[in-house]
């Protein structure tokens, strides 16, 4: 069951959501067409680049993608160096530009409450673990560079 509490599983689980709003019940609301499907799009390959970007530093410095472990190094380079959750953000984006795509007005809410569980679920401990891991250094990283941009 560990799988389920992953953030991929998490992003599935809102894009459905948004999905089946847009497709069941979209009450006649809509973003207007073609600037909202380039929008969107915009947004889930920026989502997506970003996840890259991310998972190739991580991969770089030889440290883990998994949010429950603690990395073997604190990776501050690369997209790091502008944000402490560039996947978890890539995420958001991605959830934002699909909400676009599927015309789900009404599940604008879920970005929110996606954000929100996200951060309580996974950024919230890998930091505390981060700053157990590497005090000082981690510590300077954290003024230096904001959660998320």
């Amino acid at each position: 069951m560990k799988w389920i509490d992953m953030p991929p599983v998490w992003l599935l689980g809102a894009v459905l959501l948004a999905w089946g709003q847009a497709r069941v019940f979209p009450a006649g609301l809509s973003f207007g067409g073609a600037w909202a499907d380039f929008a969107g799009g915009l947004l889930v390959g920026g989502g997506l680049l970003l996840m890259l970007l991310a998972v190739v530093e991580l991969r770089r410095k030889r440290t883990t993608i998994i949010p429950h472990q603690t990395p073997s190094t604190l990776v501050q380079s690369g997209i790091f160096s502008r944000s402490r959750n560039p996947i978890y953000l890539g995420d958001i984006l991605v959830l934002a530009g699909l909400i676009l795509r599927f015309d789900a007005v009404l599940a604008l809410p879920l970005l929110p409450v996606f954000t929100w569980v996200i951060e309580r679920r996974f950024i919230l401990p890998e930091e505390d673990r981060m700053r157990r891991a590497y005090r000082t250094d981690y510590a300077r990283y954290e003024r230096k560079v904001r959660r998320w941009v």
